[in-house]
């Protein structure tokens, strides 16, 4: 779906260079992509233990990509890591311009994390990319990319293979996701792509918590990888917060996206047991639609309904999973700038919102550039003038940019 298209799904929802540089070292081409694209989402029997091992690829054409930019692609089935520390296969797009990489070094790789898409496994990044399904609206964001001469390594984000459940807003299984489709690019064969590579992260919304939690993990989880910057937009930094904003409001479809996900994620929280008939009928839509059929189909619905004891948010909280976990812990476990994830950013760090941000509470948005500044992490800060939705568009220009210093090595400045 094109943007327009979206907003006004949305709305209706709410009133009812330099010189060529030297050849960089890449992974051997001899192997060629030949998997069906059914393949691509079938859960292997097995995952190796190294992540970033590509397990299935196939050429595709992104239609959903404007601009025209002339680019090789690829449907990828990939491994990573779940947050408890198991083997486990993601899907996801790779991008590569056809024009020739003409800065210093080797081609930069964007590792990138779409906003919510909805949880209906046509929903998948790879698959709007390529057509299949259409209420995708980054491809702006892609195509601004591949403009600059960058390479696209685009994640679905655990959990949309089939037979299995997008694990929304879970930071350790998406911040991982993230970083091994940067570890599997250049051994998808014909990428042409370095393991030298400067790296940057991008995420809005959703894909903005992902790209700071794959932040706050690259360090000790991926080391190797050469990332140099992260830019993180619409960040739902604290999920309580955020469920309180949602909760019975405009946009509370995406506050069951978050429970159904997480309890994905976790799957020793209790959650099946507390629903009553509305809350499974519910349970279902959320995993049948996308984007805006999760905003019109759940619209003003709060957790109190869908639960057999009428819980309110702060007594879901205190419901205990098999291990002795609650939801409120799991769910403090998610905050970015503490709790499982840590700090131990060593590169520069953009973060934005926009000024009528609708969906996400600003104030945790602002806690967490607060959280950054304290911890010494050097970063930058923009407020653009528009809603959640619209602020992904308007700081398409300003991030690309801003990845383009990091990758050009320019010093970067904070604004703490």
């Amino acid at each position: 779906m094109k943007r327009s298209v979206l907003v006004t799904a949305l709305t209706a929802a709410l009133l009812s260079g330099g010189l060529v540089s030297q050849a960089p070292v890449t992974e051997a081409t001899e192997a060629t992509c030949t998997a069906a694209d059914a393949d691509v989402y079938t859960p292997p029997a097995s995952v190796p233990s190294t992540p970033g091992t590509v397990l299935a690829c196939r050429p595709v054409t992104l239609s959903q990509v404007p601009g025209g930019v002339a680019m090789s692609a690829w449907k990828v089935l990939y491994s990573s890591t779940d947050n408890q520390g198991r083997p486990t296969a993601v899907s996801g797009t790779l991008a590569v311009p056809a024009a020739p990489w003409t800065g210093p070094g080797a081609r930069p790789v964007v590792a990138f994390h779409p906003g919510t898409l909805g949880l209906g496994p046509q929903c998948a990044f790879s698959k709007q990319l390529a057509g299949a399904y259409q209420d995708e609206y980054e491809g702006d964001n892609i195509a601004a990319l591949l403009k600059a001469g960058y390479a696209v390594a685009a994640t679905d984000g655990p959990g949309y293979l089939d037979g299995q459940t997008h694990r929304y807003v879970a930071g350790t299984d998406s911040g991982h996701a993230l970083l091994d489709i940067a570890r599997a690019a250049p051994a998808v064969p014909g990428s042409g792509l370095s393991r030298q590579a400067p790296v940057g992260l991008w995420g809005y919304s959703e894909g903005g918590a992902a790209s700071l939690w794959a932040a706050q993990l690259a360090a000790r989880y991926a080391p190797e990888l050469n990332v140099v910057g992260d830019a993180s937009g619409g960040i739902p930094g604290d999920l309580k917060e955020v469920a309180a904003g949602l909760d019975g409001g405009a946009f509370s479809g995406f506050l069951a996206d978050a429970a159904i996900g997480i309890q994905a994620a976790y799957p020793t929280l209790p959650f099946d047991s507390l629903l009553n008939d509305l809350g499974r009928e519910a349970v279902q839509t959320a995993k049948s639609v996308c984007l805006a059929g999760t905003v019109t189909g759940l619209a003003g619905k709060s957790i109190k309904d869908f639960t057999t004891a009428g819980l309110t948010l702060d007594q879901l909280y205190q419901q205990r999973g098999s291990d002795g976990r609650t939801w409120g812990q799991v769910l403090d476990a998610q905050k970015l700038g503490g709790g499982l994830g840590g700090y131990g950013i060593t590169f520069p760090v953009l973060q934005y919102r926009g000024a009528l941000d609708e969906v996400i509470p600003t104030a945790t948005e602002d806690a967490v550039r607060t959280a950054y500044c304290a911890a010494g992490v050097k970063t930058a800060w923009k407020i653009y003038p528009g809603d959640h939705l619209l602020t992904d568009n308007q700081a398409v220009g300003d991030v690309v940019s801003w990845l383009g210093d990091r990758f050009a090595g320019r010093a970067a400045q904070g604004d703490c």
